[in-house]
């Protein structure tokens, strides 16, 4: 099959200026128009099926509600995917249902969607399969093992993990604790979660710091208290237990961050205002539905894999661990 990226090449122009010759949507020269039509012809390109009356308007949102997942980060996504593909005319379709490939196929195919975004990307994940047979656009938010031959973007939580622990460590933390996911996240191998791990430990054995990693349950203030009293800094990948982690060091009498220093990683407005790395919700939302709507008018899939780097915002809640307590005994009077 002839694609529009061909009939470009063949024209001499962009592939955006063929959708526009063929669609209409934008204003082009008669001089241009001709070409294009020109190659259209002799490529025997269906301009029909490129046009976007062709097309159901129609963006896929596969978003499964699984155990873990916190509503209040994905809807931040989920406003940001839904304004930007109403700012190039398309609805979207959120499918939450979690049936793997198998669901995700069945649910594209009988909406009819243009394109699909993918979230709550694992690391093996099974939906991958289905995407590269759907022959649709899709962007995935997220990046799995294997991200040869899609498009994904997604915050660099290697980068953030490290950004976080090199924090600590600058200031003079050496026992450090990560209080990320829920158990239900690392079990089904969701990649942000793994790769803040990866990227915190990678750096912790970079500076010599020694380093506890805890899946987070409800128990918070039991976790705390079990950390001991080595432990000076927290890194936070938990929106939902943040606060609790705040609660939970005052009921332990740790004074934040003077006995305990915290930065976590999460969107904006989202928990406590502390030490931060942002989860750029908003813009990795837009972004995905960017890309997608390259492809559409590219007629073509689009390789492109991008991953923003992590910006650390310094909110007071960090500061140079407390001095050793003093292990000198006091000498008795007299002597």
């Amino acid at each position: 099959m002839v694609t529009i990226a061909e009939v470009a090449a063949h024209a001499g122009v962009a592939p955006s200026t063929v959708s526009y010759a063929l669609s209409g949507k934008r204003s082009i020269s008669a001089g241009t128009r001709a070409r294009v039509e020109a190659s259209v012809r002799a490529l025997g390109y269906c301009a029909v099926a490129s046009t976007r009356s062709q097309r159901s308007g129609v963006l896929a949102l596969a978003l499964p509600l699984r155990a873990g997942v916190e509503l209040r980060v994905v809807m931040r996504f989920v406003g940001s995917i839904a304004a930007a593909a109403r700012e190039h005319g398309l609805d979207v379709l959120l499918v939450t249902e979690d049936r793997g490939a198998r669901g995700l196929r069945a649910a594209v195919e009988q909406h009819r969607a243009d394109g699909v975004v993918v979230m709550d990307v694992g690391m093996r994940d099974e939906r991958v399969t289905a995407l590269r047979e759907l022959r649709r656009p899709s962007v995935l938010i997220g990046f799995p093992a294997d991200p040869s031959g899609l498009t994904c973007v997604d915050l660099d939580f290697t980068a953030a993990g490290s950004r976080c622990l090199d924090h600590l460590a600058d200031l003079g933390h050496r026992h450090v604790a990560l209080l990320g996911s829920p158990e239900a996240v690392y079990r089904r191998e969701t990649a942000f979660a793994h790769r803040t791990v990866a990227g915190v430990s990678a750096a912790a054995m970079r500076r010599g710091v020694s380093v506890t990693t805890l899946a987070t349950g409800p128990d918070v203030r039991a976790a705390l208290a079990a950390l001991g009293p080595a432990v000076t800094g927290l890194v936070v990948h938990n929106e939902t237990a943040l606060a609790a982690v705040l609660d939970g060091l005052a009921a332990l009498g740790k004074r934040v961050p003077r006995d305990v220093s915290v930065v976590a990683i999460r969107p904006d407005g989202v928990g406590p205002p502390v030490t931060s790395v942002r989860v750029p919700a908003d813009e990795l939302g837009r972004r995905a539905v960017e890309l997608l709507v390259r492809q559409l008018e590219r007629g073509e899939p689009l390789r492109s894999l991008t991953l923003l780097p992590p910006r650390l915002t310094d909110r007071g809640t960090t500061a140079p661990p407390p001095p050793p307590a003093s292990t000198t005994r006091p000498t008795p009077k007299g002597r």
